[in-house]
């Protein structure tokens, strides 16, 4: 266990060199922190520190910089996560609270996030898995032909054409509509294949084609999305930082291209707690220079997907952590009344 001085010494290495990109001297660090005690004495705890694998000295110069190893501890005991100020949460609402659909919201939620921490911001659409139905439409288009429209509790819209055997009249189409919306509105898209199973046969003979066509085209509909989507932004702020990646950018972009790895790096969104992983923590061999900072999102207490960031291990932890948070819960709060 290290004592409580060397947590501090620790803490100040931590924000010194976030803050400034070099690395950090003793001297300095007691010329910047009330440390209360001597130079002599903080270099002593900078040895300690360095020997068990908290802070390195990336060369001959007689600074240090912290290793993944210190920036968890950091993360893990010494940072609080930062409060965004009033400012900051206003314009977090004015500019989410402008969205007209679900891919606006998960494109300005991606922009936001990628301005609000200068990171590369990755938000998952909500999980159709883990969505319930609000609404089944069915609306005429010609004497034969159908638009289905499934609305989940997310606000997802998914909209299908479908070619009836037979003309289909109003009346009947609105009776379908009224019994497919009694069994499904409110209940999860896994148990609908099972609760709609037997409904053709509660119909005529000669209404069975059109209500067994419809209903095969809403189960299609529910298992081809079922496929994750993610939205990306904010790549070119990496360019800030190309000292922080040992030799080359490269690996990170070609990693943050592949979205099953963003899908690993977010992580399961039933872990809707926030979640930071930093350089070697993370599997993919291009992205052990980063670190991300992810949480989920919901519209109640479930957290339906993840947002989060992606940037260096030298990350303001507690500002993007502040961040990431108060905007996965402006998302959470638009979902909620959408």
């Amino acid at each position: 266990m290290l004592s409580e001085r060397r947590l501090e010494v620790l803490r100040a290495i931590v924000q010194d060199y976030v803050g400034t990109e070099e690395p950090v001297g003793s001297k300095a660090l007691t010329e910047r922190h009330r440390l209360g005690v001597s130079p002599a004495t903080v270099r002593n705890d900078m040895a300690a520190l360095e020997d068990e694998g908290f802070i390195a000295q990336p060369h001959t110069s007689a600074g240090r910089i912290p290793t993944d190893k210190g920036y968890r501890l950091f993360v893990d005991k010494l940072a609080g996560v930062k409060p965004l100020s009033s400012p900051e949460r206003r314009a977090i609402q004015n500019f989410l609270d402008g969205a007209v659909d679900l891919d606006d919201v998960v494109g300005r939620t991606v922009r936001l996030l990628a301005q609000l921490t200068r990171q590369v911001a990755v938000v998952q659409y909500p999980s159709l898995t883990r969505s319930t139905v609000r609404h089944v439409e069915l609306l005429p288009l010609a004497p034969a032909r159908v638009m289905l429209v499934l609305i989940t509790d997310t606000g997802r819209v998914e909209q299908r054409m479908v070619d009836c055997p037979t003309p289909v009249t109003e009346d009947s189409l609105a009776d379908l509509r009224a019994r497919l919306n009694s069994r499904v509105v409110g209940r999860r898209f896994a148990d609908v294949p099972q609760l709609v199973q037997d409904l053709p046969e509660s119909f005529e003979q000669e209404d069975r084609g059109t209500v067994s066509i419809v209903l095969s085209t809403l189960l299609e509909t529910l298992v081809e999305e079922t496929e994750e989507r993610l939205m990306i932004g904010g790549t070119a702020n990496l360019t800030r930082f190309v000292h922080d990646f040992p030799l080359t950018i490269r690996p990170v972009l070609e990693a943050l291209e592949e979205q099953v790895v963003l899908l690993k790096l977010l992580g399961e969104a039933k872990d809707s707690g926030m979640t930071v992983r930093i350089g070697h923590e993370n599997a993919h061999e291009g992205l052990t220079a980063t670190s991300v900072v992810a949480v989920g999102y919901g519209s109640g207490d479930e957290a339906v997907a993840k947002l989060g960031v992606v940037g260096p291990t030298r990350m303001d932890y507690p500002g993007t952590m502040g961040a990431v948070r108060a905007v996965a819960r402006y998302v959470g709060q638009i979902l909620a009344e959408s």
